[in-house]
C-alpha cells in the first residue's frame, strides 16, 4: 500500500451526507472526493453554489417540461428553471442541500431516485448534471430508474466526462481535514461509452455536445 493511500485511511469517520452538507453550508472548507487507494479531487463547490453558467443555460435550454433535477444539489439547476417559468422538481438526499433550494425559492424534496419519486411516468425530462450519472455506481441501473420516471418518448439530459476519458464504477468517500466519510458507490461515464450505456437502458442517444469544456448528451427514452 501506498503511502498516500496509508495516510488517507487516518481519519475521524462521519457520515457521508454531513460532510457534504457542511460544504454547502460553507462550514467545511474545502472538500475532497478519495478514490479508494487512489486520488483526492476537491469537490467544485463554488460552481454549485454559484450563478448559472453558459454551460448550463445551453442544457437547460433543451430540457422539456415538467422536468426533473436528480440529485439537485444546491439548486442552480432547479432554480434557473423556476425563474423561467418551468414548471421542475429538484430531488436530492442531502437534508441541507434539500432546505438550501426552498431558501433560494425553489422546489425540492429530500428523496433518492431509487424510491418513490412523484409524478413517476410524466416527468418530461430528467436532470443528471455535475456527474450524476454516477449515482448508484451503475450508469445503466439509474437510466432504467429514470426510464420509469420520464413520460414516453421523454429526455435524459446528462453530463460525462470528456471524449478519452476511462468509464469506472468505483468507491469514493468525502474527505475534509481529519474527518472522513465511509466510502459508496460513484460512477463515471465517458462521452464515447455512453451511446452503447444508454442503449442498454432503454435511450438513443440524440445529441452531444461541448461547452466551456464540459461534455454533455440528450437522451430520449425509446
Amino acid at each position: 500500500m501506498s503511502v498516500e493511500a496509508s495516510l488517507a485511511d487516518a481519519g475521524v469517520e462521519c457520515p457521508v451526507l454531513d460532510l457534504y452538507g457542511a460544504g454547502l453550508a460553507g462550514a467545511a472548507g474545502e472538500l475532497w472526493a478519495r478514490r479508494r487507494n487512489g486520488p483526492a479531487t476537491p469537490l467544485p463547490l463554488e460552481r454549485w453554489l454559484g450563478p448559472l453558467t453558459d454551460a448550463d443555460s445551453d442544457v437547460l435550454d433543451r430540457a422539456r417540461a415538467p422536468v426533473l433535477d436528480i440529485g439537485c444539489g444546491p439548486g442552480r439547476h432547479v432554480l434557473a428553471l423556476a425563474r423561467r417559468g418551468v414548471m421542475a422538481l429538484g430531488i436530492d438526499v442531502s437534508e441541507i442541500a434539500v432546505a438550501h433550494v426552498r431558501r433560494r425559492g425553489a422546489v425540492a424534496i429530500e428523496a433518492s431516485v431509487f424510491e418513490r419519486v412523484p409524478g413517476a411516468g410524466r416527468w418530461g425530462s430528467a436532470l443528471l448534471l455535475d456527474g450524476n450519472i454516477g449515482i448508484g455506481g451503475c450508469p445503466r441501473r439509474l437510466l432504467r430508474r429514470i426510464g420509469a420516471l420520464v413520460e414516453p418518448g421523454g429526455t435524459v439530459l446528462v453530463e460525462l466526462e470528456a471524449p478519452g476519458a476511462a468509464t469506472t464504477s468505483e468507491e469514493l468517500r468525502l474527505e475534509h481535514g481529519e474527518r472522513v466519510s465511509g466510502w459508496f458507490p460513484w460512477a463515471t461515464v465517458g462521452v464515447d461509452a455512453m451511446e452503447e450505456i444508454a442503449h442498454d437502458a432503454g435511450f438513443a442517444v440524440e445529441a452531444r455536445w461541448e461547452r466551456s469544456g464540459r461534455w454533455f448528451a440528450c437522451l430520449c427514452a425509446r
